[in-house]
């Protein structure tokens, strides 16, 4: 590729790239878990409850539109959100996410926790779904490698061992760690060249699963373009994201028990922000949205046949 047309991509990221990196900077401990290793574990060790705490904090008006937004987000669900209230789930159904931010809820301002909560509160029935259990491991910044250094501790561990469902979203700190370290010369072929490590990654979480609960059903949702709309005369910040999504579908293909799930279409062209502030997490609508699609997905793995 020549070089003019990624000096075009630099000069455009550059404009933003200061709240890419922001965003990602605040999703790594403060102690820099890229480069030092000790600190990652450290980081790594970090606590469900001190993840609760590291969610953005709004201001006064944000804050109060948001919960309201909240108290009412179930009006604005589409019938197949609604309707999943009154499913007849199979018994004792486990759900277990595990991955990034995405997973996590960073930017749904409703603190409800994004796809994964929205899906929580519409599966969750005292009285049809009493036993449902749902457990978010996701952590902001979690790149392919570091979810694996995570899932090999107990807790996480243990939770996947008797999971039904396990959801996962990891991949887009994967890219984002390439431009920051390639920002003064980033050249495309820095991407190409990671590929095959995020390939054999990918690999490694499948199989670390399935080795601790052969009978689960693995569901990887696909990575989507947060350019999309600010650099639509760049058309190689898409392609990367495309190749890193066709990487997930080739691996899941490769397993019986996993099945990719894609969301890049939903966020293309939208008709409504479905950005957070940052311009790289979904906002409460875009994990609406997440929510509808992996339903779509999972439902037939969790429904019980009547």
């Amino acid at each position: 590729m020549k070089n003019k047309t990624f000096f075009l991509i630099i000069t455009a990221i550059i404009l933003v790239t200061g709240l890419f990196i922001i965003a990602i900077s605040q999703e790594q401990p403060a102690t820099n878990n890229d480069t030092d290793q000790t600190n990652q574990e450290q980081a790594d060790d970090t606590t469900e409850s001190e993840k609760r705490e590291e969610t953005p904090e709004y201001d006064d008006a944000s804050e109060k539109e948001d919960k309201t937004l909240g108290e009412d987000i179930k009006e604005s669900f589409t019938d197949a959100l609604e309707n999943a209230v009154g499913l007849f789930l199979k018994k004792d159904l486990k759900i277990v996410a595990i991955g990034d931010s995405l997973t996590q809820g960073v930017g749904d301002g409703t603190e409800k926790g994004g796809y994964v909560g929205i899906l929580e509160e519409n599966l969750r029935n005292e009285e049809l779904n009493p036993n449902l259990r749902i457990e978010n491991y996701g952590k902001r910044g979690n790149r392919t490698d570091q979810l694996i250094k995570r899932m090999q501790k107990e807790e996480i561990s243990t939770s996947l061992e008797d999971a039904d469902i396990v959801l996962i979203t990891i991949g887009a700190n994967d890219v984002m760690k390439v431009i920051k370290d390639n920002f003064q010369n980033l050249d495309y072929q820095d991407f190409v060249e990671v590929q095959d490590q995020y390939k054999q990654n990918l690999e490694e979480i499948f199989q670390m699963i399935l080795e601790k609960n052969q009978d689960a059903s693995i569901y990887h949702l696909g990575l989507f373009n947060p350019f999309e709309g600010y650099f639509t005369n760049i058309p190689e910040m898409g392609q990367i994201m495309s190749d890193w999504n066709q990487i997930g579908i080739e691996v899941s293909e490769d397993y019986d028990a996993v099945t990719f799930i894609p969301i890049e279409d939903l966020f293309t062209n939208p008709e409504e922000t479905l950005l957070w502030e940052d311009h790289f997490h979904p906002n409460k609508k875009g994990y609406k949205l997440i929510a509808e699609r992996v339903l779509e997905y999972i439902r037939p793995d969790i429904e019980q046949n009547q």
